[in-house]
């Protein structure tokens, strides 16, 4: 069985972080592990509490999960402190870390910062070089690019820009009321193919979105692992999303979460 990593927050209500990312690989027919940056108080509503990890305790969670079960891709989420940044880039480059799969967490739907200046300075110099793909939505590819994004060619050159700038695959997703649910895949696949592609996705009325961005990159990192090309395991990952939001699952008194095991059914899954 193929395994895979994540590296990111918890979220006690499940819609997101760690939760979302285990869920997603669990589905995606991988094995999950997981090593926790930060603990947040968190409901549909919103955040009100986050306790982050000290540096050594998350490079004692890398450490065990490396020496033993090897994963064959790791997804990398919302990190804040720019010490425990720096602490992951260590451990990844020690282990040689392959399919690397970062969703660059920086900036709310809101358009509120959600890391430091500091932070962010240190994820671009340390931790995005090591990725093989980014997944930035279009607020936090303004931040990468220093450039606004108004157009379908501003996503374009953005995607390019930040690919040459870190020698890696970018999706620049669409959403914030431009080109919705279509992202523009740019980068290389694994025989080196250049890839320049719009990636359509379906548009679905659903306001239960909370977590999507850590579900995409997760789905993204599981089809990595089991060997599917770059854009095979975008495009894979995209479906998946999509049928999670079909599922309409609604719960929670905000923006609820998704059904991301929406396609498990087994004796074990039926209601009595």
């Amino acid at each position: 069985m193929k395994t895979a990593l994540t590296i990111a927050g918890s979220d006690c209500s499940g819609g997101a972080g760690i939760q979302a990312d285990m869920k997603t690989m669990l589905a995606n027919g991988v094995y999950a592990m997981s090593a926790i940056t930060a603990l947040t108080a968190q409901n549909t509503t919103g955040v009100s509490a986050i306790m982050n990890v000290t540096p050594e305790f998350l490079g004692q969670q890398l450490d065990a999960i490396f020496t033993d079960i090897y994963p064959d891709a790791v997804k990398i989420g919302m990190v804040s402190d720019k010490e425990l940044i720096k602490v992951i880039a260590v451990k990844l480059k020690q282990y040689q870390a392959k399919n690397i799969v970062l969703d660059p967490v920086m900036v709310a739907t809101s358009g509120s910062k959600l890391i430091s200046d500091d932070a962010i300075a240190v994820l671009k110099q340390e931790l995005l070089p090591l990725a093989d793909i980014l997944t930035p939505n279009i607020p936090e590819a303004e931040v990468l690019t220093g450039e606004k994004i108004k157009t379908a060619a501003n996503m374009e050159q953005a995607a390019a820009q930040i690919s040459d700038t870190y020698h890696c695959s970018v999706l620049c997703k669409g959403g914030h009321s431009l080109n919705d649910a279509n992202d523009f895949l740019y980068g290389k696949n694994i025989n080196g193919e250049s890839l320049h592609q719009w990636l359509e996705g379906r548009r679905i009325n659903n306001t239960n979105t909370h977590g999507t961005g850590c579900t995409l990159s997760s789905a993204i990192a599981s089809n990595l692992a089991k060997g599917y090309p770059m854009l095979e395991a975008v495009t894979l990952a995209k479906v998946y999303i999509s049928d999670c939001l079909n599922a309409m699952l609604d719960l929670g008194k905000g923006r609820g979460p998704m059904d991301h095991g929406h396609a498990i059914s087994s004796q074990f899954t039926q209601m009595p």
